[in-house]
């Protein structure tokens, strides 16, 4: 009997400037797991010569966005006046709450030769009673993260806590999500802590052993509660491990916005559109609603 409950196979979309990602969550299968309401895998990719990831200042409210590099370099910029660069094995949490504002640029410097780029970005829904919460941005370096080795298996706690470690990125809710590298032939145990869990594959092939069954890489493995669930690496494979208790109640998303009320996202619509949720400090371009007017806006 399988261990898997859904198998999602996330399509591809462009963001842009020819820049391509896998959505895996939310999907027609599965619209959360755990906290997660959305699930990104950018790249992996070259940026051209002069060119580069260009997400220009856009809103958000009701989540906390979590950024992850395998590899290159994003520079984050907020209406908090937070700049900061993130490289392979760190963190970006930027919480949400109320409000803020953001960009995710491939860095001045990095712009004169091909860029490469690979990663992963979730949102992570927050609590009802702390959808409304202050804007916040926290950057935990590699050296911060702890890291689990042993028989072919190196596991990177992001966020929370699992195989005995805990990240120290302040959560507002339970949840785990690690980035475990698995050598061809060893195994990663997901534990039965949480009912909601799910593996994505980033890279490689795995194989369940209960029941023999293979997943190549770009697929989101929704895993049924009650029981620990083996993966087993057929070749080297890195692998992105997350779940939670389910959240308390349906969430609803349109575009960057995620609410528990349809009436909390209607008036953050008219705020955005107001420009009553912030401005990016050295930023000269944002995004307006969709359906509103061109892509890309100029402030005056």
């Amino acid at each position: 009997m399988s261990e898997v409950d859904i198998v999602i196979v996330p399509p591809t979309r462009d963001l842009g400037d020819g820049f391509q990602v896998r959505r895996a969550l939310p999907s027609i299968e599965r619209r959360m797991v755990g906290p997660f309401v959305f699930f990104d895998q950018m790249g992996p990719t070259l940026l051209e010569v002069g060119k580069g990831l260009d997400v220009r200042p856009h809103p958000h409210i009701g989540l906390a966005t979590v950024t992850y590099l395998f590899d290159g370099e994003i520079l984050h910029r907020d209406s908090l006046g937070s700049v900061q660069p993130i490289r392979p094995g760190e963190l970006n949490w930027m919480t949400a709450g109320s409000g803020i504002v953001h960009s995710e640029r491939t860095p001045p410097e990095l712009r004169p030769v091909e860029a490469p780029l690979f990663g992963i970005q979730a949102w992570v829904a927050l609590p009802q009673e702390h959808e409304e919460a202050d804007a916040s941005f926290a950057h935990h370096g590699g050296a911060e993260l702890p890291v689990v080795e042993g028989d072919g298996v190196r596991a990177r706690v992001i966020a929370g806590e699992l195989f005995g470690a805990r990240s120290p990125a302040r959560l507002l809710s339970e949840m785990f999500y690690v980035d475990a590298q698995v050598d061809a032939g060893a195994e990663v145990a997901v534990p039965a802590g949480f009912e909601e869990r799910a593996v994505y594959v980033a890279n490689g092939t795995v194989e369940i052993p209960a029941d023999g069954t293979r997943y190549e890489s770009g697929r989101l493995l929704v895993l049924k509660p009650g029981q620990t669930v083996a993966v087993k690496a057929a070749s080297d494979a890195r692998l992105m491990l997350l779940g939670g208790p389910p959240m308390d109640g349906s969430r609803h998303v349109w575009w960057n916005f995620v609410s528990s009320s349809r009436e909390r996202i209607e008036r953050a619509k008219a705020d955005w559109q107001a420009g009553r949720i912030g401005q990016v400090p050295g930023e000269t371009e944002w995004i307006p609603l969709p359906g509103t007017g061109p892509a890309v806006v100029r402030y005056p």
